[in-house]
């Protein structure tokens, strides 16, 4: 029997400028109650390098300053059923999302949304309608999953297109 996962509320400061959206926490995460805790998700490393978050940093700080960075966390699916991590393991009609329209109504001023993988955009394009976000015309980019299960592709590539669609939100990219 697979499990009902539910997501966080949305990480975000007033003034948010981009918006990254996964699709569901991992199993890890939900323990934690954190975004991203599975230790071989890049998703840290790579926004660490892009806002100049010392590694090793503590959650807190690392939200600190994804938020001072006008960046906000957020999952496209509010609940699912799914048993384990892997978003292929999602069933389609478990899926409830969040109030995605509503979020961008309360932060107008995002520009960007970012999905974290081909899963958070897909679900994205098949649950939002973009009729359904009157006014706002935010730039829609997918991004390589940091995921470990994403293993295709290598960190600095994956690097790579994270920095061409985030470096001009933070610190220089630390060397």
């Amino acid at each position: 029997m697979n499990e009902s996962a539910r997501s966080f509320p949305p990480i975000a400061a007033p003034d948010a400028r981009v918006l990254i959206l996964g699709s569901m926490p991992g199993v890890a995460s939900l323990a934690a109650g954190r975004y991203y805790a599975h230790p071989r998700n890049a998703f840290w490393p790579i926004i660490g390098n892009i806002v100049g978050i010392p590694e090793g940093a503590d959650y807190a700080t690392r939200i600190e300053a994804v938020l001072g960075a006008g960046i906000a966390l957020w999952d496209v699916l509010h609940s699912c059923r799914r048993r384990g991590s892997l978003d292929s393991a999602i069933e389609g009609d478990s899926m409830v999302v969040n109030d995605l329209p509503g979020f961008l109504a309360r932060h107008p001023q995002v520009t960007r949304i970012c999905f974290n993988g081909a899963t958070a955009e897909a679900c994205f394009r098949r649950h939002i309608p973009l009729a359904a976000l009157p006014g706002l015309a935010p730039e829609i980019i997918r991004l390589p999953s940091t995921s470990p299960a994403h293993a295709g592709m290598t960190f600095a590539a994956k690097l790579a297109a994270w920095q061409a669609a985030l470096g001009h939100v933070g610190k220089p990219a630390r060397n």
